[in-house]
């Protein structure tokens, strides 16, 4: 017995010192035409020895919730050994290419990668810009993802600069260190003619902004505000995990995604003409700076060490996204931007998005954290598509109620923001892990110093909230009763496309939907006649319920003939007021939360 666990001892160390052994990887990025969307990546490395050697692609990219199939953008692969002699390969699996190395001592892969859209999880090129997603670009070898490597960049020569949450290698331009794979993936990179906002400092760290055709907007009041979200940020946690921050702006578009030293987004200057367009924006850049805490460190243990070629389910995404959520429109409002007003309309906004919607009814938070990853919106297609959920606007509104919640029964001496600095000490700090849904929960009631099991079934279930009762911790008051929306209910909404008026979205269980109208359908005519997007709505003004409109559409390529009886439509609006005379207490926690 003694022997074979001294036998056994040997082969663990001898496997740990194979699995310790750092190879030497080296990327070199290359886009000498850039209007052709291509790009082309050569993978040095050597230390891996072996007869043949997996090499792997991403499928998805961490903070985008969806498979990406990054692999099937590779053309032109080659595998050459260090004395140029092409090598055998094949393609394992989807995301795999199987090279058949033969023991040499050096390998180098080339090929290229093509883009086609410009997205914050897609790799893009063209004559202006580079913006290239690691996990999009860069192989790495199976099952040694804590390999440590180099990526140089060579961008067109018409460009200046590049940005990226790497390491710089001073002596070397455009040379970047990361340690291992899973921060090379986490760091997106921009190249091109780019212009950086003036840099600041928070508790002595550096922050930079950087981006490429950011518009025309007061740059002085923007970073002024920019870092007053980043100090509210950090008060509230109380630390800062990084040695230096990059907000890397994309250029025009919709989206972000966050990362340990860095987020990547789209953005336009014009976004703040308005003071809602300004709030927006601000909003939009609080929740991915705030995500570096809540999701990259704060985090379900499901997200890291991360499952790069299935991707990693959690139900915990109403925490990820939806507690970011919460904390963006508290942070902007924190830091003296937002008023009091603003605040409430952005949970209002949300309230509504969530309780005018069918799927309430049939999705729970958890449920449409895990079902993210399926096809369609939260994870369902067809009909069934209209009975999601969003932890966007559920997360913010269950995280409203809990934080009331905790402040109540803690008389104001504990909040969410407790609940969110134990667990960032606890598991990130302390034991270097994610948390599970039972460890979450328990922070939360040991916070509390009460059981939360009913309010978590808000989470867990389809239970219908009580807001009243939650709203009047804070000395709140909000009105959950229906209004009749004036004009007839139809129930679609409509996209020109092609100079043909598609049907883009619908409601479910409306006169429509009844009537067998489904998304991507086409509106031929109603009462005999073509009509815009426009008309429609101006028509529905006019009308009331109970009459009756004739509709044309096609469906399936089907012409259709229907005579539709429009309904009366009711939403909530979920007006928010100061109930008269509040108590000690409910004066105190509406205060405290606000002041933060």
């Amino acid at each position: 017995m003694k022997r074979i666990n001294l036998l056994l001892l040997v082969c663990l160390l001898t496997l740990s010192a194979f699995a310790q052994k750092k190879g030497k990887i080296t990327f070199t990025v290359s886009m000498e035409n850039p209007a052709s969307h291509y790009f082309h990546v050569e993978m040095d490395c050597s230390g891996f020895k072996g007869e043949t050697i997996d090499f792997k692609m991403p499928v998805w990219m961490p903070g985008y919730y969806q498979r990406m199939d990054y692999a099937k953008n590779v053309e032109n692969f080659h595998a050459t050994d260090n004395a140029g002699k092409e090598l055998k390969w094949e393609k394992a699996a989807d995301n795999t290419w199987k090279v058949n190395s033969s023991n040499a001592a050096a390998l180098k892969l080339s090929y290229d990668v093509k883009t086609t859209r410009l997205f914050v999880a897609t790799s893009y090129v063209d004559e202006e810009k580079a913006y290239i997603i690691p996990g999009s670009a860069f192989f790495h070898v199976a099952d040694l993802i804590n390999q440590p490597s180099t990526v140089i960049i060579k961008p067109y020569e018409k460009w200046s600069r590049v940005a990226t949450g790497l390491d710089s290698v001073i002596s070397k331009r455009y040379t970047y260190t990361a340690p291992d794979f899973d921060i090379l993936y986490d760091c997106p990179i921009l190249a091109g003619n780019l212009e950086e906002l003036p840099p600041f400092t928070v508790r002595g760290i550096p922050h930079r902004f950087i981006g490429y055709k950011l518009g025309d907007f007061d740059r002085v009041q923007f970073i002024d505000d920019l870092k007053k979200i980043v100090e509210a940020a950090t008060s509230l946690i109380g630390d800062i995990p990084y040695k230096q921050y990059t907000f890397i702006a994309i250029g025009p578009g919709a989206g972000g995604i966050e990362h340990l030293n860095n987020t990547t987004f789209s953005f336009s200057g014009s976004g703040f003409i308005t003071r809602e367009g300004k709030i927006r924006l601000l909003h939009f850049l609080a929740h991915e700076y705030f995500h570096h805490y809540n999701v990259k460190r704060i985090r379900p243990v499901e997200l890291g060490p991360f499952d790069y070629d299935n991707g990693s389910r959690t139900k915990m995404l109403w925490v990820s996204e939806g507690l970011s959520v919460y904390y963006e429109y508290l942070l902007v409002q924190r830091a003296g931007i937002s008023t009091e007003e603003e605040l409430m309309n952005s949970f209002r906004s949300n309230m509504m998005n969530f309780e005018n919607k069918p799927g309430r009814l049939f999705q729970s938070l958890t449920q449409s954290s895990w079902e993210t990853w399926s096809d369609g919106p939260f994870g369902r297609t067809g009909d069934d598509a209209y009975k999601t959920i969003s932890y966007y606007d559920k997360g913010p509104v269950v995280g409203l109620l809990l934080d009331f919640k905790i402040r109540h029964e803690t008389k104001n001496k504990k909040s969410l923001d407790d609940v969110m600095r134990t667990v960032y000490h606890e598991y990130y700090q302390k034991k270097k892990r994610g948390f599970t849904e039972e460890e979450f929960n328990a922070v939360c009631e040991k916070t509390a110093g009460t059981s939360l099991k009913d309010f978590f079934e808000y989470i867990s279930t389809t239970r219908e909230i009580d807001y009243p009762f939650y709203f009047t911790y804070a000395g709140l008051s909000i009105d959950t009763n229906s209004k009749e929306v004036p004009g007839g209910w139809l129930g679609f909404g409509t996209r020109l496309r092609n100079d043909s008026l598609f049907v883009s979205t619908i409601d479910w269980e409306s006169p429509a939907w009844k009537a067998g109208i489904r998304t991507q359908d086409v509106i031929v005519e109603i009462e005999d006649g073509k009509i815009s997007a426009a008309k429609l709505n101006d028509l529905l003004k006019t009308k009331k319920p109970g009459d009756k409109l004739k509709i044309t559409f096609l469906h399936k390529n089907e012409k259709n003939e229907k005579e539709i009886i429009l309904g009366q439509k009711k939403e909530k609006t979920f007006i928010i007021n100061h109930i008269p005379d509040p108590d000690p207490l409910q004066k105190l926690i509406l205060e405290s939360w606000l002041k933060g």
